[in-house]
């Protein structure tokens, strides 16, 4: 019998993770990837789910799919409950599973700054669950302003409000925008969905703080143009299921989206590791847990302690994840240890709607239909598989066309929100 092989066990099947684990194909080691879900999510397209321009399984897919070539991988249904460093084990609600090297990739999760009662009412983007769930209630909105016979309850339903100005929030209010003045323009009999108030609000001096002063100013005039009220040095107080109150005054709204603020998932509490205020784990040059150098954390869950300001986003998590890919199979075959992880920033984009976007690609600025159409490509070129390539180049051409939207589905109605 041959001897047993070191495992290596990954956490999240997120960007970070699935680049770890594809970093170990040829190592001779066995990959053991667990995630509480079968899919990996293209999160930066999730608000196209949540505004109807594409469906869910455009923008996800099966994560036994993805790995179903590399024999040394793995893959595990399973929700990690708690990880035992001394003895090397991670428990999960099904299986205990020994590893010789463990990667954490477990991503971010909502931040309401002390206030978790407001996820109910107000809530964020992160799975696809979110995504359809903010599609049906901003859909379920139109539909109940068509049966409204009050007047200040049918304003009240057709008022969304989208709190952050980061590119989450900027791309839901351009795209929410489009759909009430676009794609749904002509489709109601007692209600002109083009009076539908969109409000976008943030805390901060400036929408796109990563962002040039010069390009942030280019957002807001474009947002402003397609309708939609931008209020900066804007602080939400308090988020019920009528409207928000803001530091100014109140706004009564049938739809509130949260784009504010993450933070780090539990994976501190379960190492019992050093984290910062937002709860990401400080990690070492070699990305590892200091005093644990079989352990590793990546991401959105990670802080690099001599590389703080590294951004939570999927480029940044992939070139994590392949470092410690490499680094694990490196140690496992006596090669020589890899440098320190260098993150290379590779720029910043994001789009405000049709024919509108932002890119900054080192000296390089983008804006309009040029931006839009570069934003486009990136996207389509990421995207996992030529089937998915090509469904969603041809959705978005279509769209383009017609301004149409085709997944504008109402389903599983939860009872919050048919009153």
């Amino acid at each position: 019998m041959p001897p047993e092989r070191p495992k290596v066990v990954i956490i999240g099947a997120g960007f970070g993770g699935l680049d770890a684990a594809k970093a170990l194909a040829r190592a001779p080691l066995d990959v053991i990837l667990v995630d509480k879900q079968n899919h990996h999510c293209f999160q930066p397209l999730l608000y196209q789910v949540a505004t109807a321009a594409l469906s869910p399984a455009d923008v996800a897919w099966p994560i036994r799919h993805i790995l179903r070539r590399q024999e040394n991988a793995t893959v595990l249904m399973s929700e990690v409950r708690g990880i035992d460093t001394d003895k090397r084990l991670v428990h999960t609600d099904s299986v205990t599973l020994p590893y010789d090297y463990l990667v954490l990739a477990t991503g971010a999760m909502h931040s309401y700054f002390g206030h978790d009662e407001w996820a109910e009412v107000a809530p964020g983007l992160k799975r696809i669950e979110d995504a359809t769930r903010i599609r049906r209630r901003i859909l379920i909105a139109f539909e109940r302003a068509e049966l409204a016979t009050d007047e200040s309850k049918r304003r009240g339903l057709l008022t969304f409000v989208i709190v952050g100005g980061g590119a989450t929030g900027v791309e839901m209010a351009g795209a929410i925008a489009e759909v009430a003045r676009q794609s749904l323009a002509k489709d109601f009999r007692h209600i002109d969905p083009k009076t539908a108030r969109i409000v976008l609000v943030e805390a901060g001096p400036r929408v796109m703080p990563a962002f040039p002063h010069k390009l942030s100013d280019y957002v807001v005039r474009t947002l402003t143009k397609k309708g939609v009220e931008v209020m900066t040095s804007t602080r939400v107080v308090r988020c019920d299921s009528r409207g928000v109150d803001l530091e100014q005054g109140r706004i009564d709204a049938g739809t509130i989206i949260w784009a504010a603020g993450v933070m780090a998932s539990p994976a501190a509490n379960w190492l019992g590791a050093e984290h910062d205020r937002s709860g990401r784990v400080k990690v070492g040059a070699d990305l590892s847990v200091p005093g644990r150098p079989h352990v590793f954390v990546i991401g959105d869950t990670a802080t690099v302690v001599d590389q703080p300001h590294i951004p939570g986003i999927a480029p940044a998590a992939k070139q994590m994840g392949r470092y410690v890919g490499r680094l694990i199979a490196a140690r496992a075959t006596g090669r020589p240890p890899l440098p320190p992880f260098r993150y290379r920033h590779l720029g910043d984009l994001a789009t405000i709607g049709r024919q509108a976007a932002v890119v900054k690609l080192g000296a390089l600025e983008l804006t309009g239909f040029i931006g839009w159409l570069f934003w486009s490509v990136v996207h389509i070129y990421f995207l996992i598989g030529v089937r998915d390539r090509f469904i969603v180049a041809f959705t978005w051409f279509w769209d383009y066309l017609t301004f149409q939207r085709g997944a504008r589905l109402i389903t599983q109605v939860p009872p919050q929100d048919r009153s």
